[in-house]
């Protein structure tokens, strides 16, 4: 009867203790996490809504950085493994062009116009020239079928750089390269309701509900504005950051360690 009551208490503990065990976070050092904390960060740069200064581009990281805000940008590989700063797995919504990023050469790329502007799709080493080491990063690396050589050839480029960076991804491998192999790199998970990430694969699904935590350890969440579930709730409590996006209002300051933000002007630092 005791080995039974025994049995039973370790199995009960277990199921109660699985929950934290999937959600647990690295803690970050104040040293590392100070750069980021309460700042506003632009979303792709300081665009504009009227996409006179389009997203991603040269002249929205340089309004962002002139202005005081960090910046967030999207990173992935063209067809000759270039890195190259563009959100968007496909060329249609910003370029109008129906073909994927993966499938243009960069020289190909820089073709094209983004927003029918005369900005052009960049190179991730113009985007960090262009910001100088003025105002900190966060660098999202896209998932896809070569998420290795894009973290390898990211990362390659960042150890040279003179500024304060992060890294986020929705892809719980990309997180985990970063953990095994950049482990001086603040390293965060982006996460979102699962109904809203569409036909992304299981893995990235679940990890959006940070329930993979286990594999990348993020040192941050980087959740949608909205009711945030158990999981990223206790992902919080158990010591990550919580970064909050994409804001339109200065109220989601209140309660997050970091904003990312498009189509208003906050203040550059909120503490």
């Amino acid at each position: 009867m005791a080995k039974q009551k025994k049995g039973l208490w370790m199995a009960g503990t277990a199921v109660l203790t699985f929950p934290l065990f999937l959600a647990a976070p690295y803690r970050a050092s104040k040293e590392k996490k100070a750069p980021f904390l309460y700042r506003n960060f632009a979303h792709r740069g300081l665009h504009t809504e009227d996409k006179s200064v389009p997203e991603n581009s040269l002249a929205a990281f340089a309004a962002a950085t002139d202005a005081g805000y960090g910046s967030e940008l999207d990173v992935q590989l063209s067809k000759d493994g270039q890195v190259v700063v563009f959100h968007d797995d496909t060329l249609n919504r910003v370029c109008g062009v129906d073909a994927r990023v993966e499938e243009k050469t960069y020289e190909e790329l820089c073709g094209l116009s983004l927003c029918g502007t005369d900005q052009t799709i960049p190179l991730f080493t113009e985007v960090l020239a262009c910001v100088g080491g003025r105002e900190p990063l966060i660098v999202e690396l896209k998932g896809g079928g070569r998420n290795d050589e894009l973290c390898e050839k990211t990362y390659a480029i960042l150890k040279g750089y003179q500024g304060d960076y992060c890294i986020e991804s929705f892809h719980p491998g990309i997180v985990a390269w970063f953990r095994f192999h950049a482990r001086e790199v603040l390293r965060g998970q982006l996460a979102a309701p699962v109904e809203s990430l569409g036909k992304k694969n299981l893995a990235m699904r679940m990890a959006a509900g940070c329930l993979l935590d286990f594999i990348g350890r993020p040192q941050f969440i980087a959740y949608c504005i909205g009711e945030k579930p158990f999981s990223v709730k206790v992902a919080e409590r158990l010591g990550a950051m919580r970064v909050a996006w994409t804001s339109h209002d200065s109220k989601n300051e209140e309660g997050n360690d970091a904003v990312i933000f498009e189509f208003y002007r906050p203040k550059p630092k909120y503490r």
